[in-house]
């Protein structure tokens, strides 16, 4: 509280209610074009804030296993103990008073960037900053982030980070700080969907020349016997047949009912 007993900012980050919006955004690539999701855990104490972040990147977090002769080794995509600390870090030493601008969280498809504002204090080079010197922004909220034992405010945390990430995975803005946490391993989501996408494109092909081939054995042939006959749903037949009119490799002479089909040209 202030000298004359109002709540100060300090009591604002920390109260049930507030403005402070934090959210984590996860990108379907390396660069920010498509986003997936962005996950809202602000406007509330600043301390279940950074236990719900926690939480979120956590689930995120995945967990590649691989099972050898001796034993089973599992890899996450990114540390877990060096990531708790950069986390609370960046919400206790972030620069809430000069623009009200709070940390940011982002997953893309290869790292993890967390932002957070404010420069470094004031005479704090950066070997003073990876030595583990503490000379924390926000007093206030380094003591109650103590208190409840979120923190050491030794120093010690940076210390434990610069175990698993080295000094070029932070970046010194003008104005911010930003780490930046690559993966361990990468996920194959975007190559199992490139395969998906390859793979239904070839099994279209194969359709299409399969039912090339039933009209030329029966140019009576209807939908529903092609169905039948390749064990597909009627709807991906017509889709199908539609694709090969379109091309101009068959055509249907006559009805409906009594038409008959024509193979025009086939597929090189």
């Amino acid at each position: 509280m202030t000298d004359d007993g109002a709540y100060n900012y300090v009591a604002y980050l920390l109260a049930d209610e507030n403005s402070n919006s934090i959210k984590v955004a996860k990108y379907a690539g390396k660069d920010r074009d498509i986003l997936i999701s962005n996950k809202e855990f602000g406007y509330c104490s600043l301390l279940k804030a950074t236990d719900q972040v926690l939480e979120k990147l956590n689930v995120e977090n995945t967990v590649k296993s691989e099972i050898t002769y001796k034993r089973r080794i599992d890899t996450p995509l990114w540390n877990e103990r060096a990531m708790r600390e950069i986390v609370i870090n960046s919400m206790v030493h972030n620069d809430y008073y000069t623009n009200e601008v709070p940390p940011k969280f982002e997953i893309f498809s290869d790292r993890v960037e967390i932002t957070s504002a404010g420069r470094l204090p004031l005479g704090m080079s950066h070997n003073d900053f990876f030595s583990g010197i503490s000379a924390p922004r926000n007093k206030e909220l380094m003591r109650v982030f103590r208190d409840v034992e979120l923190v050491e405010a030794l120093g010690s945390g940076m210390l434990r980070i610069l175990k698993v990430y080295d000094r070029s995975n932070f970046i010194f803005l003008d104005n911010y700080i930003r780490v930046v946490i690559p993966f361990a391993w990468m996920p194959e989501d975007e190559t199992v969907e490139k395969s998906s996408v390859k793979s239904s494109v070839k099994s279209s092909v194969k359709t299409s020349e399969e039912i090339v081939n039933l009209m030329i054995k029966n140019e009576l042939i209807t939908a529903e016997e092609i169905a039948l006959s390749l064990q597909i749903t009627k709807r991906a037949v017509e889709k199908a047949i539609k694709v090969l009119r379109d091309a101009k490799i068959i055509r249907r002479i006559g009805g409906r009912k009594q038409g008959h089909w024509e193979v025009m040209k086939l597929r090189n």
